[in-house]
């Protein structure tokens, strides 16, 4: 691979483009989110910019181009990433669902799955949603666990041309869909006669047969439609299992790669908004003192060390998901670092600007403690660090013939 650390023209507009439509639609959003108290209502504002999003093109973006899409590649992925989460880091999860519900089908979707499962997506209009439906509400990190442990609790039953799943999900952003009744396509991750597994449910399959048991009220990206649902006697067509049965577990995980990656960019994106309201109240507020407090030596070596670190964790993010959409065998290990170094790092860095700022910080009107509270999420989504992440990572360290440099592409 070849090394450039410069965006080139076509990334420079996509920057330009990205914040464009952040600036105008997502800020809106992110206040008018802020100042609604019921989450379904809140979860229900981000629609009509939803919809300018994919009438704007951007949904097709995130579809590969060998499957009908715009994709570019990851540095493309994460610019855009960047720009939105800047703004509104819920909206952004809550559109990027086919991310991770369709990357199982393009890993093993037959041609007539892929033609069916993706088609909703490349829509010129509307508001299409997908969710992962992998979580459950008694937790998953051992979601592949053999009997007697429960492991994945959500099961599909055969009976004639179809399973019938019953179960319940939690997490996945968009579970319910707008209406309750169902996103237009649902991966679920199930057990089945032959292990765990995966199935598709489109909408037609979904509708009426989703209880919604709650919407979920979030400290932080709190914009998301994040609820617990019941799955009740889905029928879902035997031709809509995803490769054979038992290729589950390979498969859920391999969808994650992705977002673990982006999840160092939305870090990335916390972090930068979180420092720019502690750097302009350092060179602005005297504090009762006689010169900004940047002055002060503890102030600014805390903005530095800051700074060194958006940038580290920038640059990481950027390689990871790189890698990762591309297909690089160093994709995996980048993927988990970027997740875990690059969202236990925005905590870190967050905390270290409350704590320059002071007390002020601490009020819900300042701009500052709503970042730290949407980076706190991110040790603990998209497979938490110490129950999914880590374990991830000792498998690969532990594995024989391990090489330390792979990952830098020098072994």
């Amino acid at each position: 691979m070849a090394v450039s650390f410069t965006l080139s023209p076509a990334q420079q507009q996509l920057v330009h483009v990205a914040r464009a439509f952040a600036d105008e639609q997502l800020r809106p959003l992110a206040d008018a989110v802020r100042a609604e108290p019921d989450p379904l209502r809140r979860a229900l504002l981000a629609r009509p910019a939803f919809e300018k999003a994919v009438a704007s093109g951007f949904l097709k973006g995130l579809i590969p181009v060998p499957f009908g899409g715009a994709a570019g590649g990851g540095v493309d992925a994460a610019i855009l990433i960047e720009e939105w989460a800047a703004q509104s880091p819920d909206f952004v999860i809550s559109m990027a669902g086919p991310l991770i519900a369709l990357a199982p089908v393009y890993e093993v979707g037959t041609p007539d799955q892929i033609r069916r499962f993706v088609a909703p997506f490349l829509a010129d209009s509307g508001a299409p949603v997908a969710a992962m439906a992998f979580s459950e509400p008694d937790g998953s990190a051992n979601f592949d666990a053999p009997p007697p442990a429960e492991g994945t609790r959500t099961v599909a039953v055969p009976d004639g041309d179809h399973w019938v799943v019953n179960g319940r999900k939690q997490w996945a952003s968009h579970l319910p869909g707008w209406d309750g009744d169902g996103p237009d396509l649902m991966t679920i991750v199930c057990r089945t006669p032959g292990g765990v597994s995966l199935v598709v449910a489109e909408r037609e399959h979904l509708a009426g047969h989703i209880e919604v048991e709650q919407y979920l009220d979030l400290p932080g990206l709190a914009g998301c439609m994040t609820a617990r649902v019941r799955l009740h006697d889905v029928r879902v067509p035997r031709a809509n299992l995803l490769g054979a049965e038992g290729q589950g577990p390979s498969l859920t995980r391999n969808a994650f790669f992705a977002s673990g990656a982006s999840i160092g960019t939305f870090a990335t994106a916390a972090m930068r908004q979180a420092f720019d309201v502690a750097h302009r109240f350092a060179t602005t507020q005297r504090r009762g003192g006689t010169e900004p407090i940047i002055a002060h030596q503890a102030v600014s070596d805390v903005l530095a060390d800051a700074k060194g670190r958006i940038e580290a964790v920038r640059l990481l993010s950027w390689r990871a998901l790189d890698a990762v959409l591309s297909q690089d065998p160093a994709g995996p290990e980048l993927a988990l670092h970027a997740k875990v170094f690059g969202s236990e790092t925005a905590v870190d860095v967050i905390n270290d600007l409350v704590k320059i700022v002071g007390v002020t910080a601490y009020d819900k009107q300042f701009p500052l403690v709503r970042h730290l509270n949407e980076a706190l999420a991110y040790p603990v989504i998209e497979g938490s660090n110490a129950g999914v992440r880590r374990r991830q990572l000792q498998t690969m360290l532990a594995a024989p013939g391990y090489d330390p440099l792979a990952a830098a592409g020098m072994g």
